[in-house]
Parts: structure tokens; C-alpha cells; sequence
């Protein structure tokens, strides 16, 4: 049996992307906010909302519990300093919270993700399954003969 494990997690993020867009739907303000204090701008891809669930679900099945916090600093940036605007010294900035949670209770509404009470997110069954049939999915469309050894 494949699970999400077995193959790349790019692969099972755009497949899952594919399947999630038309389950969950982004929001208005997403042309306008930006993913992170580092970032200047918006995102610019057009499936960016998502992707980035899919890209949760699958974090949050990884991880879990994890909570909107942990998150927040696995989808930061390393921020170098300098920007166009100030000079300042290097250092890590987290990604918005607002994009994380908003994802993670559309989410909850699909009963792919349900949260454990003062633990933080945790897949739910349904997740866990559609998780595993993507990947099945992926592992099947994959043309790498060094992942053979899991079909």
C-alpha cells in the first residue's frame, strides 16, 4: 500500500492541489496579502490558495499535532536584511497566520483536518485516506525507476 511517504512531496502536493480546488474555495482578500512579513508583494501563482492547503494537509498528516504557530515558522522566510526601503540584520520571519489558519478551517469544514483539544491539527481518517489515494495516484503517473520498488 503507497502512503503519502512514498513519493516526492512536490508530486503529492500538486496532484492533492488538483483535487483541493475544487473543495475549497479562496478567499477575497487573498490578491492583496502577502504570505509573510519577509514577502513584498502577493503571491503570484494563480492555484497559490490551493496549493497551499494541500501543501498543510500534508504537513499538518506529517507533523501532527502541530498548531498554527509551528506553522507559521515552517512556511517563514530568512530574511537577509537589506530591502529596498532599511538596512537590518539578518534574521527569521514568520509566515502569515491569518493565510494558515483561514486554510486549515476551510480544512476542517471538508473533515480532512479536526483539531485535538490543546494539541493543535491533526488529520482526520478522511484526510489520511485521500492522502494515501493521491499519492497511489502520483506513484502510478511517476516515470522514476528509483521509486519502483514501492508499486
Amino acid at each position: 500500500m503507497v502512503t503519502l511517504y512514498d513519493v516526492p512531496a512536490d508530486a503529492l502536493i500538486d496532484a492533492l492541489a488538483d483535487r483541493l480546488e475544487d473543495r475549497i474555495e479562496a478567499p477575497d482578500w487573498i490578491n492583496y496579502a502577502k504570505t509573510g512579513v519577509s514577502k513584498e508583494l502577493p503571491p503570484q501563482q494563480d492555484d497559490f490558495w490551493a496549493t497551499r492547503a494541500a501543501s498543510l494537509l500534508r504537513k499538518v498528516a506529517v507533523d501532527g499535532p502541530v498548531g498554527v504557530d509551528r506553522l507559521s515558522t515552517a512556511y517563514g522566510d530568512h530574511n537577509q536584511g537589506s530591502t529596498r526601503y532599511r538596512v537590518a540584520a539578518a534574521h527569521a520571519d514568520a509566515g502569515s497566520k491569518k493565510i494558515i489558519r483561514t486554510a486549515l478551517q476551510q480544512l476542517e469544514d471538508e473533515g480532512l483536518v479536526s483539531t485535538a483539544q490543546g494539541e493543535g491539527r491533526v488529520a482526520t481518517p478522511a484526510g489520511q485516506s485521500l492522502l494515501d489515494e493521491v499519492a497511489a495516484e502520483v506513484l502510478e503517473d511517476l516515470d522514476r525507476p528509483e521509486l519502483e520498488k514501492y508499486a
